[in-house]
């Protein structure tokens, strides 16, 4: 661009028209050298070009070469006309250019080249800030700050973490009346620290307790500090933390508080990197601030374990609590929430699809009705009905249906005996938990899986409980070693759990009656994300074999007891199997009347369903019952017109209706 600017205010010499005095015009027109010409108007300029090029000398001594060139007649009148016609001149009369165009002209270069440079200004600010910052303001807070009205979320939307909304109720407290507290010289915790695996509810418990205090919050992650910049992210720290004083009282959250606040000291080479910087600055702040200016620090993470020792001390995140997976109280109440603006049908039970998912958290759970409703209107359904629960449930936990997957006659039957025989060792052993539900249908990996229903949730496991689940796990290969006569790698995931199992019982948990109450070998891991990153040998060679001897054993005790129960009851292992391929899933019912000896009745055509309907009137929500019928029974069209004509119902009156639907076969 500076290149082109120069060449058109400088332009080359080369290029240049040379004025000539009027005696050198004078020699060209006496000599016939002018070709043509142009005059300008009212300035008597005149414009020539030779013929043929012509060389002269300068003053100076130097030699140029030209063919065009200007110079300024005295006059202009008709003898000077005839005498160019004469000679043959070809002669243009042109008006002169104005004076603004040509300044426009010399300044145009520039005005592009500044245009052209505050164009480049704009993109970066759009690009280096993010959320009105620019270029010139790396150093400023990208906290996304929002005020008491937009903060919506309050603690009926929180549920699964009693005990962490009884801890952060008292900060609540302290930003409603700090008086309360100061009266008798208390001082309110600067800072809480929320720990626990991912979709727990960290984030959400945060916006919660700003809605509940009707403050504003600051929500920033802990990788919005660090920039590829020196000292960016320092001074964001201040930044944040001065706009939360002009704010106060309110809420900072940081988010990912690992991404910034791991320990110190972990850089390659032992340098003074930006994080620790930043780092430093944060705990420089946190220290800085006085509890009475209320503002409040709350931050999350899942790893605890690699925070920096100075941030956990007392007088900065005086608080640290425990955000759990909840437990199956904990999982009914999330289910609630999530489903009181859902209609549902009467046959679903919150508290068995509680019970049967253990170890979600409540992102999943979120998950797990969101897909049953998406379910539910995949097959133009007003309600969500249990079987939609159970599919999303399945999705969720054992993976999609595999029904493209090809499957013989004989795997097929391979994957009924194997399932059969997991079903069968559960029922039989006093102790097991109940069968819920078992399914020959493939999923993810596998070509069929049996889910169990825990009556109550543990958190103790007794050796004799450990070792009914090494029954559970072995009764699959044991009915078709017993029935087939066959070993196939259909087995393979359950012996790689029941060796971890028995080597968990002897290494961890002492339950080895040769070994003795003993812990064999260290583990490190990630404390909430459960992956273990190494484990450290500290046992000879000889405890080594023991320890392999004594996980066989156990194994081989568990297996022994499974083939001793297949074969004394191979007459009910028949009927499982045979039941499995006929229906492809069985529930906890039907097993049960298989065991007995009982024919399974054919599945009900209708249930009951719950709807909620808004009354106008009254601006309540009202439950309507009606007749449904469940999904896969019943003729389509007739159930598609009682539908319509239920809405219709609905829209002639508010009151309470019972609407019945046709059932087809």
């Amino acid at each position: 661009m500076g290149i082109i600017m120069f060449a058109s205010i400088f332009p080359s010499s080369g290029g240049q028209e040379p004025s000539v005095p009027y005696s050198k015009y004078v020699y060209f027109l006496e000599n016939d050298l002018i070709a043509r010409g142009e005059v300008v108007v009212k300035e008597n300029e005149f414009r020539g070009t030779l013929k043929q090029s012509f060389q002269d000398v300068l003053p100076n001594g130097k030699t140029i070469e030209y063919k065009k060139f200007t110079t300024v007649l005295p006059f202009v009148d008709e003898n000077m006309v005839k005498e160019w016609q004469a000679k043959g001149v070809s002669i243009e009369f042109v008006q002169p250019s104005s004076e603004w165009l040509l300044v426009l002209g010399q300044m145009l270069p520039w005005i592009l080249l500044i245009g052209f440079w505050i164009f480049l200004a704009r993109r970066m600010q759009g690009a280096g800030g993010g959320g009105g910052k620019n270029i010139f303001s790396f150093g400023k807070s990208r906290a996304k700050m929002m005020m008491e009205s937009e903060t919506k979320v309050t603690f009926d939307d929180v549920a699964g973490c009693d005990e962490a909304k009884e801890e952060l109720r008292e900060i609540i407290e302290f930003l409603k009346n700090p008086a309360k507290f100061n009266r008798l010289g208390g001082k309110i915790p600067k800072g809480a620290l929320l720990l626990g695996p991912p979709g727990t509810g960290k984030t959400l418990l945060a916006r919660a307790v700003a809605g509940e205090a009707g403050v504003p919050f600051f929500s920033m992650s802990g990788a919005d500090f660090v920039e590829m910049f020196v000292g960016v992210g320092a001074s964001r720290v201040r930044d944040l933390f001065e706009t939360g004083r002009k704010q106060a009282p309110c809420i900072i959250f940081i988010d990912e508080m690992d991404a910034v606040g791991r320990q110190r000291g972990a850089g390659l080479g032992g340098g003074h990197d930006e994080r620790e910087q930043t780092l430093n600055a944060l705990l420089v702040e946190m220290d800085g601030f006085d509890t009475k200016e209320g503002v409040i620090i709350l931050a999350a993470t899942n790893r605890p374990d690699v925070l920096d020792a100075a941030l956990l001390r007392p007088g900065r995140f005086d608080r640290q609590i425990v955000v759990d997976r909840p437990d199956v109280r904990g999982r009914e109440g999330i289910l609630k929430v999530h489903t009181k603006n859902i209609p549902l049908a009467q046959d679903v039970d919150l508290a068995v699809l509680a019970k049967g998912t253990p170890g979600l958290a409540g992102a999943e759970l979120a998950n797990l009705v969101n897909e049953a409703a998406l379910s539910a209107a995949r097959q133009d359904r007003d309600y969500v009905t249990m079987e939609d629960f159970e599919m999303s449930k399945d999705k969720i936990m054992m993976g999609m249906e595999r029904k493209s997957l090809i499957i013989s006659d004989e795997e097929k039957r391979m994957t009924a005996y194997h399932e059969s025989g997991h079903v069968l060792v559960a029922k039989l052993i006093p102790g097991s938990d109940p069968v819920h539900k078992v399914t020959i249908i493939p999923r993810g990996r596998a070509l069929g899986l049996t889910s169990y229903l825990p009556i109550d949730e543990r958190h103790n496991y007794t050796k004799e409980y450990l070792e009914i689940l090494l029954c559970h796990l072995l009764g699959g290969r044991g009915a078709e070693k017993l029935v087939m006569n066959q070993l196939t790698t259909g087995a393979g995931n359950d012996i790689e759990r029941a060796t971890d199992l028995a080597r968990k019982m002897v290494c961890e948990w002492g339950m080895s009656e040769e070994l003795g109450p003993i812990t064999f070998g260290k583990k490190e891991e990630e404390i909430f994300l459960g992956r273990e990153i190494a484990q450290h040998r500290d046992f000879s060679e000889s405890t080594a074999q023991a320890i392999d001897r004594e996980v066989r054993q156990i194994i081989s005790r568990a297996e022994q007891k499974v083939e001793k129960l297949l074969s004394e009851n191979l007459e009910k292992l028949h009927k499982l199997a045979e039941a499995l391929l006929e229906r492809e899933i069985l529930d906890g019912e039907e097993i049960d009347l298989i065991l007995d000896g009982k024919k399974l009745p054919k599945k009900p055509a209708a249930v009951k369903v719950k709807k909620k309907v808004i009354d106008p009137e009254k601006e309540t929500v009202v439950i309507e019952e009606a007749k449904a019928r469940k999904p896969g029974s019943g003729n389509d069209k007739s159930n598609e017109a009682a539908q319509k004509k239920s809405r219709q119902q609905k829209k002639a009156s508010p009151e309470k209706k019972e609407v019945a639907e046709k059932s087809g076969k």
